[in-house]
């Protein structure tokens, strides 16, 4: 089965940028998680995405026009901040591969992957 890993944490939080003191040592934390997926066959895809900042949302209402606005729809704290789409056995293997992030803060929301009835 799919499962939809969905990080959110606290942008204001951010990890160092490429060159920074501390970049190379939580890279390398992330990098021996996504083996960790690769390794155990769990490995769909994975992405961290661009600040909120850079995000716009569309807006649409039965029988109006779609609306767009720049920024995320939620005004939270945290923010969806990056995922991953991992295989896995069941529910339980899937929450321990996301509970093993190597983050000190975020919520992480698992949810399987709807299995449309023609894929099976």
């Amino acid at each position: 089965m799919e499962y939809m890993i969905l990080i959110h944490s606290d942008e204001s939080y951010a990890m160092p940028e490429p060159g920074e003191q501390g970049f190379d040592e939580a890279m390398a934390a992330w990098m021996v998680f996504n083996q960790k997926l690769i390794d155990g066959g769990h490995w769909i895809a994975g992405a961290n995405l661009e600040p909120t900042t850079t995000a716009t949302t569309i807006h649409k209402v039965p029988g109006g026009a779609p609306t767009l606005t720049d920024g995320p729809y939620a005004e939270t704290k945290e923010q969806l901040g990056g995922f991953y789409l991992v295989k896995a056995a069941d529910l339980d293997e899937a929450l321990a591969l996301a509970s093993s992030l190597p983050l000190p803060a975020a919520s992480i929301e698992v949810r399987p992957v709807k299995v449309r009835p023609d894929a099976a």
